[in-house]
């Protein structure tokens, strides 16, 4: 049991390492209410995350664009080392009862991830996270401040965080991100 407790986490800590893992399972914090899957679609822009192994570059953004069978494209990018890279995924709201939570997967082999709209007044920020527990052990967390523009005002930075936080996620490790010199676009 031990040995295959132990081999188990040799294989779990290398994919979280650039992650936040907790100890518990995942918070179930309270997403959008009313929320409006048309309004959301769109470019957005990341201006703060908690670290991600998946995101390295600079200049982040996604685009979501509403589909005829009502999932959603993703198309998100970065640039890194001097090259715009696009990865295209689907999306699709999980619960139509609760739309604000969504899945997303950027590929056809892997189960949607949570994708979950906290807050949201569609045409400056949205409040995106994201966990997933490991045996209800602990949990690896994703958090994003995105913003219709590159930039956003530290003081609604600072509300956004504040909300992250009265949810019970742990936002003290979140990072700004990088979006000077953006001159490559979706």
């Amino acid at each position: 049991m031990k040995f295959s407790l132990a081999l188990g986490f040799a294989f779990i800590l290398p994919l979280i390492r650039a992650q936040v893992p907790h100890w518990g399972p995942c918070p179930d914090p309270a997403v959008q209410t009313a929320f409006n899957l048309k309004q959301f679609m769109g470019r957005w822009f990341e201006i703060a995350k908690l670290p991600a192994q998946f995101e390295k570059g600079r200049c982040i953004e996604t685009n979501f664009t509403l589909k005829t069978d009502n999932s959603i494209r993703v198309v998100s990018s970065e640039i890194l080392k001097a090259e715009l890279r696009k990865i295209e995924g689907t999306g699709v709201v999980e619960d139509i009862k609760n739309p604000a939570k969504l899945g997303i997967s950027y590929s056809y082999v892997l189960p949607y991830s949570p994708y979950w709209i906290l807050s949201t007044d569609y045409v400056n920020v949205v409040l995106v996270y994201s966990c997933t527990d490991i045996l209800r052990i602990f949990h690896v967390d994703f958090a994003w401040i995105l913003g219709r523009t590159r930039s956003m005002p530290e003081a609604t930075v600072q509300i956004a965080m504040d909300t992250f936080a009265k949810n019970n996620i742990d936002v003290s490790r979140m990072i700004p991100s990088k979006q000077q010199g953006c001159d490559k676009t979706l």
